[in-house]
């Protein structure tokens, strides 16, 4: 990352004058970075996605590009790429002609906007697909087509929203990558909208998690999911187990929480007053099944209430700590157990991997 590229300065955003949909965002984006939006249906992210390209206007605030304001400036000249879900293809052009539509409204020449449409496809490997219409591309190539035509012009910023959620699990995952290896070939700039927690953490430099239109948490992708500063994020990114409690004191460090069946060693976030309510979250995969021998700050008896087989790994739903659903996540290569239903063993974490967050509410 090099310089603030795009800045939103207490953007606000309502509709009926009452709600807010966007509340006062602080948000910097640097040049070059791939920053996701990340938040449930209504949290505000495709709203602010919307502002940037200027299709809302912010009801209060101001948000620049370049160290400019581009509130008053209409969107076709704010030189921004735009790819949407239903990628918006012409049915009557060629692939060719769908990606050099914007160089024509431009007024390049057809010579010149035919050459610069065909490289924009060899960015996305579709050159020898040029001369069909879209109605004969699958949808991811549909998918790469509309990426091609926003990036033809050479925008300053790309902007996506939701483009991979019309495409099967698979095609998805493969788009995630291109879309993810061609930023770093380019360089440009991409802010991007998803509902889906994996996507982000995979293509991101950033990711800014969304809630009743204010910004959670900010981080690195590994930062966002190793360490939620708040019991929303750790429950949206991921999978995580919950347990409720209240600081009983700190050690050092960290801390001790009591819990209804007994204390808990932990780290703490955010509210270290003793006395202080807080949920306990804790990944399946940093869930151990105790060896005779082994050492962990936390271990407790548990009883295995199902197991499935998930290929790589065992997931197993344990009745422990008075939760009946407590997931485990065991590799399947490394094991060295089978486990069957009613099955009574120990499980163990460590204290870096049980985080004792502010209960909300």
């Amino acid at each position: 990352m090099n310089d603030a590229f795009v800045t939103f300065e207490k953007v606000r955003k309502t509709y009926d004058g009452r709600t807010l949909v966007v509340s006062d965002l602080d948000l910097v984006i640097a040049r070059g970075e791939f920053l996701t939006m990340l938040g449930p249906s209504g949290s505000g992210k495709t709203t602010c996605l919307m502002m940037l390209a200027g299709f809302e206007r912010p009801t209060a605030g101001r948000i620049t590009l370049g160290g400019r304001p581009i509130d008053g400036v209409p969107p076709h000249k704010r030189d921004i790429g735009v790819v949407f879900q239903n990628y918006a293809l012409f049915p009557h052009m060629t692939v060719v002609e769908n990606v050099a539509f914007p160089l024509s409204v431009r007024k390049l020449s057809a010579a010149a906007a035919d050459r610069k449409a065909r490289a924009a496809l060899g960015m996305v490997h579709l050159q020898h697909l040029a001369d069909r219409r879209p109605s004969q591309l699958s949808g991811g190539q549909q998918q790469r087509v509309a990426l091609a035509r926003a990036l033809v012009f050479e925008p300053v910023l790309i902007l996506m929203d939701e483009p991979l959620g019309a495409l099967d699990k698979q095609l998805r995952e493969a788009m995630q990558y291109e879309i993810k290896h061609l930023h770093e070939r380019l360089g440009v700039t991409i802010v991007y909208v998803t509902h889906d927690q994996s996507e982000a953490l995979t293509m991101s430099d950033r990711v800014a998690v969304f809630n009743e239109g204010r910004i959670q948490q900010l981080s690195t992708p590994k930062e966002l999911y190793e360490r939620p500063q708040n019991a929303f994020v750790a429950g949206f990114i991921g999978e995580n187990n919950r347990v409720d409690g209240t600081l009983k004191r700190l050690a050092g460090g960290d801390c001790e929480v009591e819990t209804a069946a007994g204390p808990l060693r932990c780290e703490a976030i955010g509210d270290r007053s003793p006395g202080a309510r807080k949920l306990i979250s804790i990944r399946p995969e940093r869930v151990r099944i105790v060896a005779d021998g082994a050492a962990y700050a936390n271990v407790m008896p548990a009883r295995v209430e199902e197991v499935i087989y998930h290929g790589d790994h065992l997931r197993l739903r344990l009745s422990t700590m008075k939760v009946d659903d407590f997931i485990a996540k065991v590799p399947n290569a490394e094991s060295g157990h089978s486990f069957a239903a009613g099955q009574e063993l120990r499980i163990g974490f460590n204290t870096a991997d049980c985080l004792a967050l502010d209960a909300p509410g």
